[in-house]
């Protein structure tokens, strides 16, 4: 009779135990598929400063419409290189209830209370290659970039390796907190002379014209730093036309770049890694609206710097090819 007790017992817990087995199991696939892409779709606006025409931004775009596709996100673009201009974007998409906004802070002063609105109206911010400074202190829940002024020493350390004593760092965009960090940066490792040069970014003609008077202007010059690979290339033809030897350096990179890089029209680039920067921003705010998720523990996730030159870009080539570094 004992045995027949225990053995009914032990079915029993038999019992309870694969109901529970199989509850486990149900509750855990269920996590698992509302953490996939099967999950309700949301919309992510990018807000950027971007100009017309600037193909870095394009790559940009691909890693984030790359996650997009990955996490059912229904991914929205819009730029201005005018701070005011970008705020009003920004307001926009806070307008329309978007599940996430993606902001650069090149000129943090007019963003500041637009983000501000955006935090408040529970919309997530996460910001990407510019502003890492004021990132956190706005409201952001992370930042995805280079720290400048550290990408910025590194070509400063990069152009005293080519041997290059006297150099000018063209600013293409006049306000913009990031590219003055690169410059600076620049200015604290580089063993020579350095001044900054603007040129109007989205006119190449005048940014060839400004370099070529430099150039004649001061025959001492045999370095240039760009911030821009668009800017790198025109760069270097000027400094061909004018017939000095300075050498061309950059920020930045693209198909043609490369190819400047090989065939040594161009030292070097600092890659900041641009896909990755758009890719993991729309997989931030994702991963917060699904799962809660933080990534760089409130600090900023840096993408770069990683100098590119003629040692490596070889091996780099095949992703400019198609657009993604």
């Amino acid at each position: 009779m004992k045995r027949k007790v225990i053995a009914a017992a032990l079915t029993g817990l038999l019992a309870l135990s694969a109901c529970s087995s199989s509850g486990g199991k149900k509750a855990d696939d269920q996590a698992t598929k509302a953490l996939g892409g099967g999950g309700p779709r949301i919309k992510i606006a990018m807000v950027t400063h971007s100009a017309q025409g600037d193909a870095f931004w394009d790559i940009v775009q691909k890693g984030a419409q790359s996650a997009s596709a990955k996490d059912n996100v229904q991914f929205l673009y819009a730029a201005d290189p005018d701070g005011g201009k970008q705020a009003q974007l920004v307001q926009s998409y806070i307008d329309q209830h978007v599940d996430g906004i993606i902001v650069t802070l090149a000129k943090p002063d007019a963003l500041k209370d637009v983000v501000a609105k955006a935090v408040a109206a529970k919309i997530p911010v996460v910001t990407i290659n510019s502003g890492a400074e004021d990132s956190a202190k706005f409201g952001a829940l992370a930042h995805f970039g280079q720290d400048e002024n550290i990408a910025g020493q590194a070509a400063g350390e990069q152009l005293n390796k080519a041997g290059v004593k006297k150099a000018v760092c063209l600013i293409h965009e006049q306000g913009n907190v990031g590219l003055e960090a690169r410059c600076a940066g620049a200015k604290k490792t580089f063993s020579g002379q350095m001044q900054n040069l603007f040129v109007q970014g989205s006119n190449m003609p005048q940014v060839k014209s400004a370099v070529t008077a430099k150039l004649q202007a001061d025959k001492g010059i045999d370095g240039i730093l760009a911030l821009n690979a668009q800017i790198a290339l025109t760069a270097s033809d000027a400094a061909k036309d004018s017939g000095g030897k300075a050498k061309v350096a950059t920020f930045d990179m693209n198909k043609d770049l490369i190819a400047a890089i090989k065939d040594g029209r161009i030292q070097f680039a600092v890659d900041q890694q641009p896909y990755l920067q758009g890719y993991e921003a729309v997989d931030e705010l994702w991963l917060y609206k699904r799962n809660g998720d933080i990534l760089g523990g409130g600090q900023p996730v840096l993408t770069g710097p990683a100098i590119v030159d003629k040692s490596n870009a070889d091996a780099v080539a095949p992703y400019a090819d198609r657009g993604t570094r």
